[in-house]
C-alpha cells in the first residue's frame, strides 16, 4: 500500500507540474500520513543528512572543473584535435561529437554539462555543413549521458554513498563499459551517416596535427592525472575533484590565458547552481527513500523477486527493465536514492557483485536521460539546438537501441563489467 502511495503521490505531483526535488518530500509526507508518523522533524533531520555526507563534496568541485574547462578554452582545444582526426571523413563532424564527448565525460561527470557543451560548440558547426539536425541532436544527447558511466561520475558518487559501495571500484568498473557505449555510437553513426548529404571538412595537414595535439596537450592530460591519481590512492574521489578543479583554473589562467574574472565568475555561477539543483535533490529523494525503507517495501521486493535470486542474469533483467521504466520519469538522483537501497538486499542475497550492480544501474538510469517523457538531456539539446522535442527523439532513438542493446550483452556477460580487487580500496 505505501508503494502505491508513493507512485499515485509522485507522479500526481509532478503531473501538475511540481519541480521533481519537491514531489519528493510531498510523497515522503504522503507516506508518513498513510502510517499516522508525520513529523516535521524527521523531515528536516532526513533533508539535512541527505546532502551532509564527504564523499558528495566531490559533485561541486567536479562541476566546477568542467565549466572552467569550457571558459578556459581547455574544451576548445579537445574539439580541435577531434576535428583534425576525423573531421574529414564521411559523417567526420559525428565522430567528432562522440571523441568529445568521451574525453570531456573523464573530467566532469555530469550528462547535462557535456550534452550542453557539446551542442554549443558543435551544433553551429554541424548545422552549417547541412546535417540533419534531429539525427545530430540525438547524438549529442546520446554522447552525452555517458558522462555518468566514465569516472569521475557524479552518479557513482551519490550511489556509492546510498549504497555504501566502493566509489573508486566504480569509477574504474564504468571505463570499459563507458567506452563500450561510445563504440555503440560509432557503429550507429556509421550506419546513420550514409544518409547524410553534409559537406566534408578539408582535411588538415599532417604536419599541423602535432601542433594542434600539442596545442591540447595541457586539456588532455586532466583526466590521465584524475586517474592516476585515484588508481595510485594520491587522493579520494572527493580530492580529485578539486584537484580537478584547480588544475583547469591553472591552466585557464597562466597556461591559455583565456580565464578572465567575469567569465570565471560566470562559470562558478554555472556550476552553483547545477550543484544546487543535484544535491536538492538527492536531499529530498532521502526523505522518501527513508520511507519505502520503513514501510518495510525491500522487504515485499525481495519476496516478489525471490523466484529470480537463483538465477543473477535473469534477475539483473528484471532489474534492468524495472530502473529503465522509473528512469523515463525520474533524473538520477532520485532514482538511485530511492531504489539502490530497496534493491541492494536483494542485489547481495543473489551473491551479485555491487560494483557490477553499480555499474549496470547507473547505465540504464543513463539511458533514461534521453527517453521521454522527462529526457533531461535531450530537453538540454534542444533548447540549444531549437530543434523540436520530437525531432530529437526520434532521432536518439537509434543510438538508444544500440545502448540497450549494449546493457544487455554486458547483462548477460557480467564478467566484462570488471575491476581488480586491489583497486577497491
Amino acid at each position: 500500500m505505501s508503494g502505491l502511495v508513493f507512485i499515485v503521490s509522485l507522479l500526481g505531483t509532478m503531473g501538475i507540474g511540481v519541480p521533481i526535488a519537491f514531489a519528493l518530500m510531498l510523497s515522503g509526507v504522503a507516506m508518513m500520513l498513510l502510517m499516522g508518523n508525520l513529523d516535521a522533524q524527521i523531515l528536516a533531520q532526513r533533508l539535512v543528512n541527505g546532502a551532509d555526507s564527504y564523499p558528495l563534496m566531490a559533485i561541486p568541485f567536479f562541476l566546477i572543473a568542467g565549466e572552467l574547462m569550457n571558459a578556459g578554452g581547455l574544451s576548445r582545444r579537445i574539439v580541435n584535435v577531434a576535428l583534425a582526426l576525423v573531421g574529414h571523413v564521411r559523417g567526420g563532424l559525428g565522430y567528432v561529437v562522440i571523441g568529445t564527448g568521451l574525453v570531456l565525460a573523464s573530467v566532469s561527470g555530469s550528462a547535462i554539462a557535456d550534452t550542453a557543451t557539446l551542442a554549443v560548440m558543435l551544433v553551429p558547426l554541424m548545422r552549417d555543413a547541412g546535417y540533419h539536425m534531429g539525427r545530430a541532436s540525438g547524438l549529442m544527447a546520446a554522447t552525452g549521458i555517458i558522462a555518468p558511466i566514465i569516472p569521475p561520475s557524479v552518479g557513482f558518487i551519490i550511489l556509492g554513498v546510498t549504497a555504501n559501495i566502493s566509489i573508486v571500484g566504480l569509477f574504474f568498473a564504468g571505463i570499459v563499459p563507458g567506452l563500450m557505449m561510445g563504440v555503440s555510437l560509432i557503429v550507429a553513426w556509421w550506419f546513420l551517416s550514409k544518409k547524410e548529404t553534409a559537406s566534408v571538412r578539408l582535411k588538415l595537414p599532417r604536419r599541423d596535427l602535432p601542433k594542434t595535439i600539442m596545442a591540447a596537450a595541457w586539456a588532455l592530460m586532466m583526466p590521465v592525472i584524475i586517474l592516476a591519481g585515484l588508481r595510485f590512492g594520491l587522493f579520494t574521489p572527493t580530492e580529485a575533484g578539486v584537484v580537478a578543479a584547480a588544475y583547469a583554473l591553472f591552466v585557464g589562467l597562466f597556461v591559455y590565458r583565456e580565464l578572465t574574472p567575469r567569465l570565471l565568475y560566470d562559470a562558478l555561477l554555472a556550476a552553483g547552481r547545477l550543484t544546487a539543483v543535484i544535491m536538492l535533490l538527492v536531499a529530498a529523494s532521502m526523505i522518501s527513500g527513508f520511507m519505502l525503507t520503513i514501510s518495510n517495501l525491500p522487504a515485499q521486493l525481495v519476496s516478489i523477486l525471490g523466484p529470480f535470486i537463483d538465477s543473477p542474469i535473469l534477475l539483473m533483467g528484471m532489474i534492468v527493465i524495472a530502473v529503465f521504466i522509473v528512469g523515463t520519469a525520474l533524473d538520477f538522483a532520485p532514482c538511485i536514492t530511492i531504489l539502490v537501497p530497496v534493491l541492494i538486499p536483494i542485489v547481495n542475497a543473489a551473491g551479485i557483485d555491487p560494483v557490477y550492480f553499480g555499474v549496470i544501474f547507473m547505465m540504464v538510469n543513463a539511458v533514461g536521460l534521453i527517453t521521454p517523457p522527462v529526457g533531461t538531456v535531450l530537453n538540454t539539446v534542444c533548447g540549444i539546438s531549437g530543434v523540436s522535442m520530437e525531432a530529437a527523439t526520434k532521432g536518439a532513438m537509434p543510438y538508444l537501441v544500440a545502448q540497450m542493446i549494449l546493457i544487455v550483452l554486458l547483462v548477460l556477460f557480467p564478467a566484462l563489467v570488471t575491476v581488480p580487487a586491489s583497486w577497491l580500496h
